[in-house]
């Protein structure tokens, strides 16, 4: 069972996503259902996250195949996703992502 988590974004809204560990038998993209959603890399600290990218997608199981920011998720040492099922509107969805994004400032971002 996926530990639940909540991130708030830059507007206070909170959103629950759930944790996957990176690594292991399955790679991030056998993990989920063809479903929409947002999802966030993270480096998992001994009492914190540091968020290294938020993102969007139409397919949450084929959008960390061959991802346009995976040497980044590499070289920042990522451990976990936190992802959750979301909105076929890629407009909620975006929204989403820019509100975390605002609030966490994440590493890889914008790079």
């Amino acid at each position: 069972m996926a530990l639940e988590l909540e991130w708030t974004g830059k507007s206070g809204t909170k959103y629950k996503y759930w944790e996957y560990a990176l690594g292991g038998d399955k790679r991030p993209s056998e993990r989920f259902d063809a479903k929409p959603g947002n999802y966030i890399m993270v480096r998992k600290e001994v009492a914190s996250y540091t968020t290294i990218y938020v993102g969007q997608t139409g397919d949450l199981s084929e959008r960390f195949l061959d991802h346009h920011k995976a040497l980044c998720f590499q070289t920042q040492a990522a451990t976990h996703i936190h992802a959750h099922t979301s909105s076929s509107d890629e407009a909620t969805r975006l929204r989403e992502e820019a509100d975390l994004v605002r609030a966490h400032r994440p590493i890889c971002q914008g790079h």
